[in-house]
């Protein structure tokens, strides 16, 4: 199991991203400051495979931070990707040339961060191995990134697939069509909870008899059942 840390100083921010990353099959750990985090490094048994960083951080700034962690012999070669409200054309290339290996600007979806990290950890050949997601009928490939119901390949858009998986990474959780369009679309995404339930739809029709995994709770949103009752 891949571990991944957070060093974020909004403890609402780094609690969602813990939790969605171990919903998705990894070890999360989080910490307020980068000294926090350096002294895990020195301490811990085992360093994280990938490190999300905040810029806006109390004490030594997320650059400051990743400095400091480029010039450790140890552990300089750790994939990073940086987490910040800054969305600026100039902000992300300070990020990247500090060495940053990616960079997502706030609000973000928690699937795409998700993306992310996987594509990072592939591309600096942390491979994370064969993620699969299999709830009832319905299953995920994330490494081939391909869904099925009953065995059968799904053809889904982008969209429908990060709704898939989302659903599947919150089997048996009622979610409400705020929370599935932060996570899918977007924080500050425009579009309304009208495109939630329009992609569901669709959605169900292409999982046929599993679809009805996906049921609809009245006035609230939708939850994901191992089996249809």
């Amino acid at each position: 199991m891949k571990r991944i840390a957070i060093v974020e100083d909004d403890e609402n921010i780094r609690e969602l991203v813990i939790y969605a990353l171990k919903t998705s099959g990894f070890d999360a750990v989080g910490y307020e400051t980068g000294g926090d985090f350096f002294n895990a490094l020195r301490t811990g048994p085992a360093p994280p495979d990938l490190a999300l960083l905040d810029i806006m951080l109390p004490g030594d700034d997320g650059l400051a931070v990743l400095k400091k962690l480029r010039q450790n012999a140890k552990h300089g070669g750790m994939p990073v990707i940086m987490l910040t409200s800054k969305g600026g054309e100039y902000d992300k290339v300070r990020g990247l040339d500090a060495g940053a290996d990616d960079y997502v600007a706030k609000p973000f979806g928690v699937t795409e961060l998700i993306s992310r990290v996987n594509a990072v950890l592939r591309r600096s050949g942390k491979n994370t191995g064969d993620v699969k997601l299999n709830r009832g009928a319905i299953s995920i490939d994330e490494q081939k990134r391909e869904a099925t119901a009953d065995g059968a390949k799904l053809r889904l858009t982008y969209k429908e697939y990060e709704l898939l998986k989302y659903f599947l990474t919150n089997a048996g959780i009622v979610l409400s069509r705020d929370t599935i369009t932060d996570a899918v679309w977007g924080y500050g995404f425009e579009g309304g909870t009208r495109t939630v339930d329009m992609h569901v739809k669709t959605l169900r029709r292409k999982l046929g008899a599993a679809g009805a995994q996906i049921e609809t709770v009245r006035n609230v949103g939708y939850t994901l059942k191992e089996r249809p009752e």
